[in-house]
Protein backbone atom coordinates (compact mmCIF):
# COMPACT_ATOMS: atom_id res chain seq x y z
CA UNK A 1 0.00 0.00 0.00
CA UNK A 2 1.42 3.35 -1.07
CA UNK A 3 1.98 6.77 1.34
CA UNK A 4 -1.35 8.09 -0.67
CA UNK A 5 -3.78 5.46 -0.50
CA UNK A 6 -3.05 4.95 3.35
CA UNK A 7 -3.12 8.58 4.17
CA UNK A 8 -6.97 8.67 2.14
CA UNK A 9 -7.30 6.44 5.15
CA UNK A 10 -6.23 8.62 7.72
CA UNK A 11 -8.97 11.12 5.79
CA UNK A 12 -11.98 8.60 5.93
CA UNK A 13 -11.29 7.75 9.36
CA UNK A 14 -11.42 11.70 10.24
CA UNK A 15 -14.51 12.28 8.17
CA UNK A 16 -16.58 9.24 9.33
CA UNK A 17 -15.49 10.57 13.46
CA UNK A 18 -16.62 13.92 12.36
CA UNK A 19 -19.84 13.14 11.07
CA UNK A 20 -20.63 11.75 14.40
CA UNK A 21 -20.13 15.11 16.07
CA UNK A 22 -23.52 16.32 15.95
CA UNK A 23 -24.55 20.11 15.06
CA UNK A 24 -28.15 20.38 15.82
CA UNK A 25 -28.92 18.95 12.61
CA UNK A 26 -30.72 15.42 12.35
CA UNK A 27 -28.12 12.95 10.45
CA UNK A 28 -28.90 9.44 10.41
CA UNK A 29 -24.99 8.88 10.63
CA UNK A 30 -25.53 10.11 14.56
CA UNK A 31 -26.53 6.68 15.18
CA UNK A 32 -23.61 5.16 13.29
CA UNK A 33 -22.14 2.24 15.80
CA UNK A 34 -25.82 1.44 17.75
CA UNK A 35 -26.03 -1.83 17.85
CA UNK A 36 -29.18 -3.57 18.98
CA UNK A 37 -29.93 -6.96 20.39
CA UNK A 38 -31.71 -8.58 17.89
CA UNK A 39 -32.55 -12.27 18.34
CA UNK A 40 -29.83 -12.81 20.59
CA UNK A 41 -27.49 -11.38 18.01
CA UNK A 42 -26.14 -6.89 18.20
CA UNK A 43 -27.09 -5.63 14.88
CA UNK A 44 -26.49 -2.35 13.56
CA UNK A 45 -29.38 -0.29 13.82
CA UNK A 46 -29.57 0.87 9.96
CA UNK A 47 -29.90 -2.77 9.23
CA UNK A 48 -32.99 -3.01 11.27
CA UNK A 49 -34.89 -0.32 10.04
CA UNK A 50 -35.31 2.46 7.63
CA UNK A 51 -33.80 6.31 8.95
CA UNK A 52 -35.45 8.97 7.47
CA UNK A 53 -34.93 12.95 8.33
CA UNK A 54 -38.64 14.29 7.62
CA UNK A 55 -37.49 17.64 9.47
CA UNK A 56 -33.95 19.16 9.42
CA UNK A 57 -34.48 18.26 13.77
CA UNK A 58 -35.76 15.16 13.33
CA UNK A 59 -34.94 11.22 12.44
CA UNK A 60 -37.50 8.54 12.04
CA UNK A 61 -36.91 5.17 12.79
CA UNK A 62 -39.08 2.54 11.10
CA UNK A 63 -38.16 -0.94 11.56
CA UNK A 64 -38.67 -3.26 9.22
CA UNK A 65 -40.17 -5.74 12.04
CA UNK A 66 -42.44 -4.08 14.66
CA UNK A 67 -41.36 -6.43 17.42
CA UNK A 68 -38.07 -4.69 17.11
CA UNK A 69 -39.44 -1.35 18.26
CA UNK A 70 -38.52 -1.82 22.04
CA UNK A 71 -35.21 -3.40 21.92
CA UNK A 72 -34.38 -0.51 19.64
CA UNK A 73 -35.75 2.35 21.97
CA UNK A 74 -34.32 0.97 24.51
CA UNK A 75 -30.61 0.93 22.72
CA UNK A 76 -30.83 4.81 22.00
CA UNK A 77 -31.70 5.31 25.61
CA UNK A 78 -28.89 3.09 26.59
CA UNK A 79 -26.51 4.56 23.72
CA UNK A 80 -27.00 8.05 25.56
CA UNK A 81 -26.77 10.06 22.73
CA UNK A 82 -28.30 12.85 24.41
CA UNK A 83 -31.98 12.49 22.62
CA UNK A 84 -34.76 10.79 24.05
CA UNK A 85 -36.19 8.96 21.59
CA UNK A 86 -40.44 8.83 21.35
CA UNK A 87 -42.04 5.89 20.46
CA UNK A 88 -45.54 5.66 19.06
CA UNK A 89 -46.22 2.43 18.51
CA UNK A 90 -44.94 2.16 14.43
CA UNK A 91 -42.20 4.21 14.98
CA UNK A 92 -39.47 5.94 16.88
CA UNK A 93 -38.68 9.90 16.64
CA UNK A 94 -35.73 11.72 17.83
CA UNK A 95 -35.83 15.20 18.14
CA UNK A 96 -32.58 17.05 17.80
CA UNK A 97 -32.67 19.68 20.57
CA UNK A 98 -30.81 22.62 19.51
CA UNK A 99 -27.38 23.33 21.11
CA UNK A 100 -26.74 25.55 23.28
CA UNK A 101 -23.23 28.42 22.47
CA UNK A 102 -21.73 26.37 25.44
CA UNK A 103 -22.23 22.88 24.41
CA UNK A 104 -21.12 24.43 20.50
CA UNK A 105 -17.71 25.51 21.76
CA UNK A 106 -17.50 21.81 23.35
CA UNK A 107 -18.34 20.23 20.11
CA UNK A 108 -15.69 22.27 17.92
CA UNK A 109 -13.21 21.70 20.98
CA UNK A 110 -14.21 17.98 20.30
CA UNK A 111 -13.97 18.41 16.18
CA UNK A 112 -10.67 19.56 17.14
CA UNK A 113 -9.16 16.58 19.12
CA UNK A 114 -10.27 14.47 16.00
CA UNK A 115 -8.77 16.86 14.15
CA UNK A 116 -5.14 16.61 15.61
CA UNK A 117 -5.15 12.80 16.16
CA UNK A 118 -5.79 12.82 12.15
CA UNK A 119 -2.53 14.70 12.39
CA UNK A 120 -1.01 12.30 14.07
CA UNK A 121 -1.76 9.66 12.23
CA UNK A 122 -0.67 11.40 9.36
CA UNK A 123 2.11 11.88 10.83
CA UNK A 124 2.70 8.36 12.35
CA UNK A 125 2.60 7.11 8.09
CA UNK A 126 5.28 9.79 7.37
CA UNK A 127 7.48 8.50 9.89
CA UNK A 128 7.13 4.83 8.79
CA UNK A 129 7.38 5.87 5.33
CA UNK A 130 10.58 7.47 5.82
CA UNK A 131 12.11 4.64 7.45
CA UNK A 132 11.40 2.41 4.84
CA UNK A 133 13.48 4.72 2.69
CA UNK A 134 16.19 4.76 4.89
CA UNK A 135 16.50 0.63 4.87
CA UNK A 136 16.14 0.69 1.19
CA UNK A 137 19.76 2.35 0.94
CA UNK A 138 18.94 4.56 -2.00
CA UNK A 139 21.61 7.01 -3.28
CA UNK A 140 21.60 9.64 -0.67
CA UNK A 141 19.85 12.48 -3.45
CA UNK A 142 17.26 9.65 -4.39
CA UNK A 143 16.63 9.35 -0.48
CA UNK A 144 16.01 12.90 0.07
CA UNK A 145 13.64 13.31 -3.08
CA UNK A 146 11.65 10.16 -2.03
CA UNK A 147 10.89 12.01 1.42
CA UNK A 148 11.01 15.44 -0.23
CA UNK A 149 7.95 13.71 -1.89
CA UNK A 150 6.67 12.11 1.52
CA UNK A 151 6.96 15.42 3.30
CA UNK A 152 5.17 16.98 0.41
CA UNK A 153 2.50 14.64 0.87
CA UNK A 154 2.02 14.93 4.43
CA UNK A 155 1.76 18.76 3.75
CA UNK A 156 -1.46 18.02 1.20
CA UNK A 157 -3.02 15.87 3.72
CA UNK A 158 -2.35 18.48 6.67
CA UNK A 159 -4.31 21.25 4.69
CA UNK A 160 -7.26 18.36 3.96
CA UNK A 161 -7.63 18.28 7.80
CA UNK A 162 -7.37 21.73 8.58
CA UNK A 163 -9.93 22.23 5.69
CA UNK A 164 -12.89 19.67 6.96
CA UNK A 165 -12.22 21.30 10.22
CA UNK A 166 -12.79 24.44 9.17
CA UNK A 167 -15.94 22.92 7.41
CA UNK A 168 -17.01 21.62 10.92
CA UNK A 169 -16.33 24.63 12.79
CA UNK A 170 -18.33 26.44 10.48
CA UNK A 171 -21.49 23.90 10.54
CA UNK A 172 -20.95 23.50 14.12
CA UNK A 173 -21.38 27.34 15.26
CA UNK A 174 -24.10 28.34 12.41
CA UNK A 175 -27.36 28.69 14.33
Amino acid sequence: MNVEEKMDKAILALENKLLNIRAGRANPAMLNGIMVPYYGVATPIQSLANITVPEARQLMIKPFDRSALKDIERTINEANIGITPTNNGELIILTVPELTEERRREYVKEAKEVAEEAKVALRNIRQEENNAIKKEEYPEDEEKRLMDDVQEAINKYNKIVDEKLKEKEEELMTV
